[in-house]
């Protein structure tokens, strides 16, 4: 049989293996622990089935063996989770066994080996199969990112500093602010939008999470909201300044008691006349210090996330880690960075308002907009999760590039690293997490285009993160000693991955309360 017919199979039996427990387990509440394992491989598996999808060309060195691959690793995780547990999955324990010769196949050492020749080779996770639009987005980006954002990364990592104005000026002047705006409003969107930003998110990432790869999550957020929720009036006036550059952005969303449980949040807005009145305090607010749109979700009212509103606050943008404005009559708001383990550059700040006035014609929607705010950020939320597993991937390709160089050329016990089996088997288990996760990141942007694309844009959030702390952490294992040293590039990678599971929807809460509940409906 042909690697994609044994690849084939394989995702077959595991799709029958994730949907006959999606089917059985009762509660995500109450099973949570069966739940998570059962979400997490339906993620995975869905990957592999669009990585299967990807390369259909069975030719030698068109990815067929990547798919192979990474479903047999697919299989021997899925194996794991399900021993002990059947009578919980409500799956056979010999599930799998119809397709155990397949799996073998694909965990063969020896074929590893064959896989890793070409990943050393190329210092790629398997062919793209780009359109030639985005070959040309993608070689853009790649140069931008290497004359501006490399040869700073290290240090705005090492030493906590700002982003250089050039590199937020140069991705303003390529219309990066703008990606999913439509061009009635400024912006580049036509059409295969989100694409092009899973590109653009990459080849930024590949360079530096923190100093680049993120600066377009927040406009995202922001722009999807107001395209959504917006007035006519408030789309003409804030999505060309967006779109521009012209106006940074931050999201004021999470709180010191609720992160993930955005429907408690206290931070409250009461009206005053044409002013609303903003009072209480927002942690991990990314880029709230150059921002000068803040988007702050607030309670108008007390009927739980049906009493939450959408708010553009506007400020002047303040370089540094701390900042603090005031109004006449009293009223203030004030940032201060919070320092973190990696993810340098933008600064996460804690912000705190206090009787802080904001005009009436600044609530999203107007009065339509009152009650509004959750469902707008779910939504927003949406292209961000997209977003973040595109970043995922960026920071993967690079962890996998530096492990190719690095092995290549360090000689252990006479010979080069990257000769050794263990080293490319490692490779090559790289190779297909990455070519998986990327696949599937295109195929989630297709799904959310057509109109919904929510279950997938979780999965493949909640996948490419738990594997690039994977990836990453290989890549810096096989550096050894000096992985470890800030002076070469893949401790930052290492540092920089640990926060992807969290932000934008931790890891659990993805899979319990997104990823679960849309497996088990009925």
């Amino acid at each position: 049989m042909t690697e994609p017919g044994r690849a084939r199979a394989v995702v077959e039996a595991l799709r029958g293996v994730v949907g006959r427990a999606a089917a059985h387990v009762a509660s995500a509440d109450r099973d949570q622990a069966v739940a998570y394992d059962v979400a997490s491989m339906s993620a995975a598996v869905a990957a592999a089935g669009a990585l299967l999808d990807h390369v259909a060309d069975p030719r030698p060195g068109h990815g067929a063996d990547l798919a192979l691959l990474y479903a047999a690793d697919v299989a021997a995780d899925l194996a794991g989770r399900l021993t002990g547990r059947e009578s919980l999955w409500g799956v056979d324990g010999a599930a799998l066994d119809g397709v155990a010769a397949h799996v073998a196949a694909g965990r063969d050492p020896a074929f590893l080996e064959r896989v890793a020749e070409r990943v050393l080779a190329t210092r790629e996770a398997g062919p793209r199969h780009l359109s030639a639009e985005l070959q040309l987005v993608r070689a853009a980006f790649r140069e931008f990112a290497a004359d501006r954002v490399v040869p700073v990364a290290d240090r705005i990592h090492r030493d906590d500093e700002d982003i250089p104005a050039d590199i937020i000026d140069g991705l303003a002047g390529m219309g990066c602010f703008g990606l999913s705006i439509p061009a009635e409003y400024g912006g580049g969107a036509e059409g295969d939008e989100l694409a092009a930003m899973v590109v653009v998110t990459e080849e930024l990432s590949r360079a530096s999470l923190g100093a680049a790869g993120s600066l377009i999550t927040r406009p995202e957020i922001i722009a999807t909201a107001i395209a959504r929720g917006g007035t006519e009036e408030q789309k003409r006036r804030w999505l060309p300044m967006i779109a521009s550059g012209e106006r940074l952005c931050a999201v004021a969303v999470t709180e010191p008691d609720f992160g993930s449980d955005v429907a408690r949040i206290t931070t409250s807005a009461t009206r005053d006349g044409d002013q609303w009145v903003l009072n209480g305090v927002k942690t991990w607010c990314t880029f709230a210090g150059r921002a000068h749109y803040l988007l702050v979700l607030a309670r108008t009212d007390p009927a739980g996330h049906r009493g939450l509103s959408l708010f553009v606050v506007d400020k002047p943008s303040f370089t540094g880690h701390e900042w603090r404005l005031t109004q006449e009559g009293g009223g203030s708001v004030e940032g201060r960075a919070i320092r973190t383990l990696g993810y340098r550059g933008m600064h996460s700040f804690e912000v705190r308002f206090d009787g802080w006035r904001v005009p009436a014609a600044d609530l999203i929607g107007g009065e339509g907009g009152l009650g509004r705010g959750f469902y707008l950020q779910m939504q927003a939320f949406a292209n961000a999760r997209l977003q973040t597993a595109a970043r995922a991937v960026g920071v993967m390709q690079s962890a996998l590039e530096l492990a190719v160089d690095y092995t290549r050329q360090r000689p252990v016990f006479g010979r080069p690293l990257a000769d050794y089996q263990l080293t490319r088997a490692k490779i090559a288990r790289m190779a297909g997490s990455i070519a998986a996760c990327r696949a599937f990141t295109f195929a989630a942007a297709r799904a959310v285009t057509a109109g919904d694309g929510q279950l997938e844009a979780a999965q493949v959030k909640q996948l490419a993160c738990r594997a690039a702390e994977w990836v990453t952490r290989e890549a810096q294992q096989l550096h050894g000693g000096y992985g470890y040293a800030e002076e070469y590039g893949i401790s930052r990678l290492f540092v920089d991955a640990r926060v992807l599971s969290i932000f934008e929807g931790a890891d659990e809460v993805l899979a319990l309360r997104v990823i679960a509940r849309r497996l088990m409906k009925p």
